[in-house]
Order: structure tokens, then sequence, then C-alpha cells
């Protein structure tokens, strides 16, 4: 994982547009490197397992996580990153253009109205993995892996996903368990779905 001073002025840039818009709540801006911008770097787990993609999907991105933090280390992939809060993609926009990142395209939409398909559609803390797994797995390229960024293993919503997952010929072929560099331990989940 690339060294936390690399992300410094982005990190900066986004506290200052959080002032302005309510992108994650105060109490985290202290957390802002643990609970956000290392947590959506974990990626780089499932990349080192299955490869580097060329186009990710990040639905729901919100403040821009995973997105942001993937596009700035990332360079080779194109990254979408869609919401339908007008204000939250405006400030990514704001980070995106400051920071000059140019494989990063932020659109204000809803997910199931944009075209295309991605070999990698990230989610993360947006919905239950049934629910996500509805708007996801339809974007997916054939061989196309959903990563759903999960605070916890959740059997209950993998079991509840079932039926979902085999409507679209989609299976769960794994699940990366990482801890987050907090004095308290939070372990997060990396849910890896390959739509075959």
């Amino acid at each position: 994982m690339e060294n936390k001073d690399f992300y410094n002025e982005y990190m900066d840039l986004f506290l200052e547009e959080n002032s302005k818009v309510n992108l994650i709540s105060k109490n985290d801006e202290k957390y802002l490197w643990e609970k956000h911008v290392f947590d959506s770097l974990a990626i780089e787990k499932f990349f080192d397992k299955y490869g580097v993609c060329e186009t990710l999907l990040d639905i729901g991105t919100g403040g821009g996580f995973p997105s942001v933090p993937i596009a700035l280390t990332y360079k080779n992939i194109k990254v979408i990153a869609v919401d339908s809060i007008a204000k939250k993609i405006r400030a990514i926009l704001a980070i995106k253009d400051k920071l000059n990142i140019e494989n990063i395209d932020p659109i204000c939409s809803r997910v199931e109205n944009l075209e295309g398909k991605y070999d990698v559609v990230t989610s993360r803390a947006v919905s239950s993995l049934n629910k996500i797994c509805e708007y996801a797995l339809p974007k997916l390229k054939k061989n196309g892996y959903f990563v759903a960024y999960k605070s916890r293993k959740t059997p209950e919503e993998i079991e509840d996903a079932k039926s979902v997952l085999k409507k679209y010929n989609a299976k769960i072929i794994d699940i990366i368990e990482y801890d987050l560099p907090l004095d308290e331990k939070l372990t997060r989940n990396l849910v890896i779905i390959k739509r075959f």
C-alpha cells in the first residue's frame, strides 16, 4: 500500500470539501486515513490475487470512496464514480480538477441509467448485499468481479443474496479479511463475487 504521505494533499482537499458538503461525519474526519482512505485501498489485496483491471465502476461513491483513492493509486484504471446526489459528485469533481486526476469520471446518475459494462464493480457501505448485487451484477462484463466492501462477515446477507447471485450466474468466490490501522480492532471484508 502506498505511503500515507502520498495522500496528504488529497486528504487536505477532501477535508476542505467536507466543510462545505457533509461527505463524512465530523467525528470521522480525524480517522479519514484509517477509516476511509486506507479502507478504500484494501482493494490492493484483491488486485494482488486476481490482477489489476482496466475499467472499474464504483456504485454509490458518496464522498469518493473507494473511487478517488483507487484512481489516485492506479493511474491505468479508468474509474467511473457514480452517485445520485449531485453535491457529492460536485465535491469529487472539485478534487479531481485540483489534483488533475485524469482517470476518474464522476457521474451524477442512478446506476441503472448508465451504459456499458465493466471489469470490476465496487461498492462500499451502500446497501445490503442482495440489494447492491441487483445494481452491480448487470454492470459486469462476463468473468468480471464485484468487490463489495463489508464491515463484517454477514452470513445472513450472503444467504439473502443467493437468489440474485443465481439470477445473474454469479458466485461468491472469496472473502478477503483485513483490519483497519486503529487501536480498536475493526475487521473489514472484501466480498468477491464473480459473474460467469
